[in-house]
This record gives structure tokens, sequence and C-alpha cells, in this order.
């Protein structure tokens, strides 16, 4: 009898954590509707174990406007800051075999995967890059506001460690998306 109590207890605890998170939603879960993630976006933060890769000037700095789903791809629209001036670039994430897995040509050969979003607030993507015989990975958090609150800032950290990214390679862009003025 003094044992069921304290089972009880982390029993409640287990399924209290189950409810917060079952809002939310992974590109290689079966309920994941890619076609939530659908419209506009802003970049609130870069990771990644190469962090030369997004800091100002680095080949995946990339600012994020929209994303638009079609039948077997998702259409990117970025910003890239070079020479000081806001240049467009459309890059296309084309469906693997695998489920929620995309792959698209951008500095090497790119796969991603949306690991986490909530369709209204966030989304967090984990990509691969292969590039003459290199890896790196970049973990990217985008918001459907211009910045996020902290909670959400904190777990994309926690994801960039368990994918052994260092917090120190995180940069915070929710104050850098200068590219673009007012939305639609």
């Amino acid at each position: 009898m003094k044992l069921l109590l304290p089972l009880l207890l982390l029993l409640c605890l287990e399924l209290t954590l189950v409810c917060i998170y079952a809002e939310e939603s992974s590109s290689i879960e079966r309920n994941f509707n890619v076609e939530q993630i659908s419209g506009y976006w802003f970049s609130i933060a870069e990771a990644s174990d190469e962090r030369e890769k997004i800091e100002e000037h680095g080949s995946m700095r990339a600012f994020v406007e929209n994303i638009t789903v079609l039948e077997n791809s998702l259409v990117f629209k970025f910003h890239f800051i070079v020479n000081e001036e806001c240049t467009e670039m459309t890059a296309i994430g084309e469906k693997t075999e695998k489920a929620g897995i995309y792959y698209m040509n951008y500095d090497g050969f790119n796969t991603f995967t949306i690991l986490k979003t909530d369709y209204d607030n966030y989304i967090m993507i984990h990509l691969i890059n292969k590039k003459d015989g290199k890896t790196f990975q970049l973990m990217e958090l985008y918001g459907r506001e211009p910045d996020l609150s902290s909670d959400i800032k904190e777990r994309f950290a926690q994801l960039c460690e368990k994918h052994g990214i260092l917090r120190e390679n995180i940069i915070d862009l929710s104050n850098a998306n200068c590219c673009f003025g007012a939305r639609e």
C-alpha cells in the first residue's frame, strides 16, 4: 500500500506530460498534417555544429519568409544578406521514400525533417548537409510571429543539445529579420 501512492503520483505526472505535448506534432508521426505548415514564417533561431555556416555571411544563414506545401514537395522562400543587400531565393524540398523526410540541393545535399510543430506558433527543423565528403547539422526554429516565448526557445535549445549541438552554437535571429517589410 505504501508503494501504491508513489506509483499513482508518478503515473499522474507522466499522463500530465503526455497531455502537455499532445498538441505538438512531428513529420515522422502519423498525425502530422503537412498542409498546416503552409504560410508565412519568421526565422527565430539557427543552430549548427559548424557555427560559421550560420554566422553573418555564412552560407546557411537564411531568413525564411514562407513555406508553400505542394503534393510532393515543400517550397521555401528565403532571404539572404549578400553584400549588405537582401537577396531572395526559392528552395524546393522534395519528399523522400521515408515519411516526413525531405531533400534539397543547396550548398551540398541536404536532408531535413520537421521535428516539432504546433502549426500555429512554431516549427523546429533538423537538417543534415553533405558536401565534399563532409557532413554538418543545422537546426532551425521558425515562428508565425517575429519572436517566440522563452519557453519555446528553451525547448529548441534542448532539442539542439539532444542532436549534439552546443547551446553556444545557437544564434538568435529574432532581431535580425531585417530583410522584409510588412507582410500581407
